[in-house]
């Protein structure tokens, strides 16, 4: 399955599942470019703000066990702050640590005027309370974007803090030219870190918004209407090139991993072909979630200073 804190970022240097045939090259949306140019953005911001007022933006990583999935997800993370300029910290806890103690060292990090976002990396060991430990989180330094306070105000059009996947999709949308307003997006994959926040920022943007998930039927019948299709399910090829229209935009989300090789939710090849703009599995969304991590921790930096 999919996983919400690297969204494929763990897959860079895998060997990708499919070729892009060259009269097919223009479609592909380049994530890591993309991903560079904003990091290059927030770098540049950081500069100035450690310039004018003195502030290092800082970002605390919380790891709960040994998971090495887990461990490498965070390496990503703190070698894009060493990149930025953005003091990085490791607070890893055993696995036997206690919900009480997870969440007081939370709270300990909620007070430190060094550290502007907190991270949490999921999945915890199965006897702590996710959804506890997130709240637990100053809604001012959730670098993820998954506090309840944040997502209303996603819902209400006040987008700060969001979740940083669906965010990075709407930043490609704009570096593409896409237009939203008047269009239907379908969202396939009902998840709070991807499908709900996206269908809120496509509708704050005035698409027309399908959300379809595992339940839904006839699933080809929502597809085959979308102008955008976003897919975040974890299901190796759910989506087929008789499933869309032509000239859609597709933004693949899902990552299945087989055999030493790494496919999308969306049977790239074909679907290529069909689609005016897709993004590729390894190489798209995922280098998007880690820049835009990024930039929700300079934007939290910003926002103590004043």
């Amino acid at each position: 399955m999919w996983n919400s804190s690297a969204a494929g970022s763990q897959y860079i240097g895998k060997e990708v599942s499919g070729v892009v045939d060259e009269e097919y090259s223009t479609r592909v949306i380049d994530g890591r470019s993309l991903a560079k140019k904003v990091e290059e953005e927030v770098k540049k911001d950081v500069e100035a703000l450690k310039a004018e007022k003195g502030i290092t933006p800082g970002l605390a990583t919380i790891l709960v066990g040994e998971d090495p999935a887990s461990k490498m997800y965070v390496r990503l993370k703190h070698k894009a702050c060493e990149r930025i300029g953005i003091h990085a910290e490791d607070h890893d806890l055993p696995a036997t640590t206690s919900q009480e103690e997870l969440i007081a060292h939370i709270q300990q990090l909620n007070l430190r005027n060094d550290i502007h976002g907190i991270l949490l990396q999921l999945p915890l060991p199965r006897h702590l309370n996710e959804k506890e430990a997130m709240l637990a989180i100053d809604p001012r330094k959730d670098a993820d974007g998954f506090h309840p306070y944040n997502m209303g105000n996603l819902l209400i059009g006040n987008e700060g803090l969001v979740p940083c996947t669906p965010k990075g999709v709407i930043r490609a949308m704009e570096e593409h030219g896409v237009q939203i307003q008047g269009k239907h997006a379908v969202v396939v994959g009902h998840s709070n870190v991807v499908g709900k926040p996206m269908a809120a920022m496509l509708i704050n943007r005035n698409a027309t918004v399908s959300v379809c998930h595992v339940f839904t039927q006839n699933l080809e019948q929502y597809t085959l209407d979308a102008d955008i299709l976003v897919v975040g399910t974890g299901v190796k090829h759910l989506i087929k090139a008789d499933m869309v229209k032509e000239g859609v935009v597709v933004f693949d989300v899902g990552i299945t991993e087989e055999n030493g090789k790494v496919y999308g939710d969306v049977d790239f090849e074909n679907v290529i072909k069909k689609a005016s703009l897709i993004t590729p599995v390894p190489g798209g969304v995922g280098p998007m979630t880690i820049s835009i991590l990024m930039q929700h921790v300079l934007m939290a930096a910003k926002d103590s200073s004043e």
